[in-house]
């Protein structure tokens, strides 16, 4: 093996090793994520957004993992129940729902709601793992969920009394509560390679949307195939869901899902920056003080609690 080889293995064992920059990064894809959700609202139906958003990120990962594949079929056959609700939770059903709440609430209202993902986290530990949140946990959960509502809000706790809860928001608390289930019960997947996990996952949960895609194809209309629509694709198969995917399930296998949920917080705090950045909005001192709060609330969060003796 030659030195260049060595160093390339060697740099992407310390990338796989730190979870903290690993869900870092998964949340900076799934903030783009809600905003070309939301931008495609209107212009390609949910179930086919999903449906094909995970067949091509299946297609995309299935060279590199077949190997893989072939060598954890024994383990994921004597885990095949788990497996399957693995993919039908965190990829069939949540990115269906959140897609199909897209088109029906604010963006205000969803990223509200995506900071409530640790708490089903956290009671989903306790109901499958027996595991309940340690007092820095809760902690570190409260401020940084503090630091999202001062972004949000943009400062103005009055804000809060004009937000009007719809359909859109029942769908999207539904689809956080499956994904905390999927982000607890995988910690129950079986000993096999990353690359296995999310080739099986991707290619069942498209699966798993077959039903639905055909019920959807006669119900209404067609995804044109222009421009927009492709790029819009590209993007979700790429981004939100082979590398993010990657990323999160790493990340939580690392340093398991109740130090991996605040990680939520972070994906408003992006978002909040992609809008300033690509929508021309001018920063302020909520958005600071905001993205510091979480900032420190997931540190306190995510930390090793230490040992007892």
């Amino acid at each position: 093996m030659s030195v260049s080889d060595q160093t390339s293995r060697t740099d992407s064992n310390w990338l796989a090793n730190q979870p903290y920059l690993l869900l870092l990064v998964t949340a900076l894809c799934w903030a783009g994520n809600a905003i070309v959700g939301r931008l495609a609202a209107g212009h390609i139906p949910p179930v086919t957004l999903s449906f094909l958003r995970w067949s091509l990120a299946f297609l995309l990962i299935l060279p590199f993992a077949w190997k893989h594949l072939v060598g954890d079929w024994s383990a994921i056959r004597a885990r095949l129940g788990t497996m399957v609700v693995l993919s039908i939770t965190g990829i069939g059903a949540f990115n269906t729902l959140q897609y199909w709440a897209l088109e029906h609430t604010e963006a205000l209202n969803t990223l509200l709601l995506q900071s409530a993902g640790p708490l089903f986290v956290a009671v989903w530990s306790l109901i499958l793992l027996g595991v309940s949140l340690t007092l820095a946990q809760a902690g570190g959960i409260l401020l940084s969920l503090t630091g999202v509502l001062v972004i949000l809000l943009r400062g103005d706790l009055t804000t809060l009394t004009s937000i009007e809860f719809n359909k859109g928001d029942i769908i999207f608390t539904v689809a956080l509560a499956i994904f905390g289930l999927y982000s607890v019960l995988s910690l129950k997947r079986p000993n096999i390679h990353g690359l296995s996990f999310v080739g099986f996952t991707f290619g069942c949960g498209a699966a798993s949307l077959v039903p639905l895609l055909i019920y959807e194809l006669f119900s209404r209309p067609v995804m044109q195939l222009d421009g927009p629509n492709l790029l819009t694709l590209f993007y979700v198969a790429v981004f939100p869901s082979t590398l993010a995917y990657l990323c999160f399930n790493r990340g939580v296998q690392l340093i398991g899902a109740n130090r991996a949920a605040p990680f939520f917080h972070v994906v408003p705090v992006f978002g909040s920056v992609m809008a300033i950045v690509f929508l021309g909005e001018r920063p302020q001192l909520f958005h600071f003080i905001g993205f510091a709060l979480v900032l420190v609330g997931v540190f306190v969060a995510s930390r090793k609690p230490a040992s007892t003796t």
